[in-house]
């Protein structure tokens, strides 16, 4: 299938400005993961040469101090007859650790309804099942995805780059100085891995200090990102990548300044574009490092929860 540039977009007026809806049907629920063919999947599995795995799941009670009102994972043990245990997992919302934000998280805020026009009527507990995290669980993810380790490219190039920072945006200029630093290329149907270095220095902080490194406001947690910006949304969809996804808390700067014109609501909502955070990339990066090879098979298995608005990554790189 031959896919439209974002200056091509819509591929219909009666769509909202530079959105990809209608490009794989009115009834899709997939959006962007339609880009990941099965070509895509057997020329990932070809990347694995030495059997190296790299899960991105972050542990379940990190961080410790839950963002924007979501609440810590409990973890009850029960034990039968002293033989037999079992997991109880109370208060789990698969947003508050590692995550992808599937469709049905932000609306495209322009026009007020979600990604393929969906309604948020549609979507509510008396809805029809359409965005449904469901969906990206019964397709599932199997694709080449490349890491651009900003962190330690920032070292060098951007000393003063805080990753608890919203004064600190990046740009796709940026972005490409990485990925010719590192030699990498880009396809259509990858996986683009930013990290910032956000994980790295929660593990150095205190909880008093996080709380100060976030603005004392864990309901609106200061973070460095992405620049929110039609730049932005044009390098990402002409590179027509599958997702995207970073260790940070919300992967572009926050918080935003205009919700409307904010990553989560034009690639979300706009493109039907996955987008993970949080993600655990410190091994990945260390070994990607090591042998200057930023490629790798991605593979992911989300919650499979009919309407489901978030999951778990369950992701695994390997090299």
């Amino acid at each position: 299938m031959s896919l439209p540039s974002y200056d091509q977009l819509p591929i219909d007026p009666k769509y909202p400005p530079h959105t990809a809806w209608g490009l794989w049907g009115d009834d899709d629920n997939l959006g962007t993961l339609n880009k990941i063919t099965k070509q895509n999947t057997v020329d990932a599995t070809k990347l694995v040469k030495h059997g190296k795995i790299f899960p991105l799941n972050w542990a379940l009670e990190s961080p410790r101090l839950p963002m924007f009102g979501r609440p810590a994972i409990e973890h009850r043990l029960p034990c039968i007859n002293n033989v037999i245990f079992d997991d109880i997992y109370d208060n789990y919302n698969p947003q508050s650790s590692s995550q992808w934000d599937g469709l049905s998280h932000v609306a495209h805020i322009a026009s007020g309804k979600f990604y393929n026009g969906v309604t948020v009527d549609e979507l509510g507990p008396d809805g029809n099942g359409r965005l449904g995290i469901h969906h990206m669980a019964r397709h599932g993810i199997a694709t080449r995805a490349v890491l651009l380790d900003y962190a330690r490219w920032a070292k060098t190039n951007r000393p003063d780059f805080d990753p608890y920072s919203s004064e600190c945006a990046i740009t796709v200029n940026e972005l490409d100085e990485v990925a010719k630093a590192q030699n990498v290329t880009f396809k259509s149907g990858d996986i683009l891995l930013v990290r910032i270095g956000w994980i790295a220095k929660y593990n150095t902080l205190t909880d008093d200090e996080f709380k100060a490194a976030v603005g004392h406001n864990l309901d609106a947690p200061t973070s460095a990102g992405l620049k929110a910006c039609p730049e932005t949304y044009k390098w990402i969809w002409d590179h027509h990548f599958a997702a995207v996804g970073g260790d940070q808390v919300a992967w572009e700067v926050f918080p935003p300044q205009d919700w409307a014109h904010s990553c989560h609501s034009n690639l979300i909502g706009g493109f039907g574009m996955p987008l993970g955070e949080l993600l655990f990339l410190e091994k990945l990066a260390e070994d990607c490092d090591e042998d200057k090879v930023y490629e790798f098979l991605l593979t992911s298995a989300p919650n499979n929860k009919y309407r489901g608005v978030g999951t778990s990554p369950n992701a695994v790189c390997i090299k």
